[in-house]
C-alpha cells in the first residue's frame, strides 16, 4: 500500500476549475517533485493534501484512511507537515520556540499542570527543549537557539521551518517551493539536507520548486501539472524530454 495514494482529485472556485483529476502515489521513503508552469494549480494541491482547501472532487488516502474533510490539525497530526513559499516563523521568538511550537502534538501535560507549573510540566518542558535541540543539531542551528528567528540568515530560516515540520512527527513532508530566493551555494546545501532528512527521518517528501536543477537533481519521481492538469510524469529524464513539458514551459505548440 502507498503511503499517500490521490485519486482523480478536483477543486472548482466558482467557475474556475482551478485543479482536475490529479492523481499521484507516494512510496514511503521517496522524493517526489511537483511542478508546473506559475498558476499552474501546484500550491492548490498542497492546500488540499493538508485541508486548507477541501476538493470538490476525488479522495486523498493517506496509509489507508481517507482524510477528506479533516481541518490541517487533523491531517497534521495524521502524519503531514508542510513548509510555505514564504517563510513562516514566529519571528520575534526564538529559535529554540520556533521548534517547540511543532511539538505541540507531543505534549502530555494537563493545561492545569501547566498552569499549576507541576512537577511533571518541567519534565516534559525539559524533554521538549531536548527534543528541539537534537532538531536544531541536524540543521546546525543549535548555536543559535536562543536567538530571535528573525536574525538568522534566509538560508537558515528556511532550515528552520523544516526543523519546525519535522518536529510535527510527520510520515510525509511537503516542501513549497525550499529553494526559492537561496543563491546556488545554499541551494546544493539544501539539496543534501533534503536527502539526509529523508534517509534520517525515514519519510517520503514531495516538493514543489521552480528550480529545474534542483528538482532533476533530487527527485526520483516528478508530476508536472499545467492549468491543473496532469501533462506529463515519470523519472526526470523522462520528463525532462517530454514535447508538452517543453512547451508548457516555453510556449508553442507540443
Amino acid at each position: 500500500m502507498a503511503l499517500l495514494e490521490v485519486t482523480n482529485l478536483g477543486i472548482a472556485f466558482g467557475g474556475l476549475q482551478a485543479v482536475e483529476k490529479f492523481a499521484l502515489s507516494i512510496e514511503k521513503g521517496h522524493l517526489y517533485g511537483l511542478i508546473g508552469p506559475n498558476g499552474a494549480g501546484k500550491t492548490t494541491v498542497f492546500n488540499m493534501l493538508t485541508g486548507v482547501y477541501q476538493p470538490t472532487e476525488g479522495d486523498i488516502v493517506l496509509d489507508g484512511k481517507s482524510i477528506v474533510g479533516l481541518k490541517p490539525a487533523v491531517i497534521n497530526k495524521a502524519g503531514i507537515a508542510r513548509t510555505f513559499q514564504n517563510i513562516r516563523l514566529f519571528k520575534d521568538m526564538t529559535v529554540l520556540d520556533n521548534v517547540k511550537v511543532g511539538l505541540h502534538n507531543q505534549v502530555k501535560y494537563t493545561t492545569a499542570t501547566g498552569i499549576l507549573r507541576l512537577p511533571s510540566y518541567f519534565v516534559k518542558e525539559r524533554a521538549m527543549n531536548e527534543k528541539a535541540m537534537e532538531l536544531l543539531k541536524i540543521f546546525d542551528l543549535d548555536g543559535e537557539a536562543g536567538q530571535p528567528a528573525s536574525s538568522l540568515p534566509y538560508g537558515k530560516q528556511r532550515k528552520l521551518e523544516i526543523a519546525r515540520a519535522l518536529a510535527t512527527n510527520p510520515k510525509l513532508l511537503l516542501l513549497d517551493e525550499p529553494a526559492a530566493g537561496m543563491n546556488p551555494n545554499e541551494t546544493a546545501e539544501l539539496m543534501e539536507t533534503v536527502r539526509f532528512v529523508r534517509d534520517k527521518f525515514d519519510i517520503a517528501v514531495l516538493l514543489i520548486e521552480h528550480d529545474m536543477s534542483f528538482v532533476m537533481g533530487l527527485c526520483e519521481h516528478i508530476t508536472v501539472l499545467d492549468y491543473g492538469r496532469i501533462i506529463a510524469e515519470g523519472d526526470p529524464e523522462t520528463v525532462r524530454s517530454d514535447p508538452k513539458v517543453i512547451a508548457a514551459y516555453l510556449g508553442g505548440e507540443a
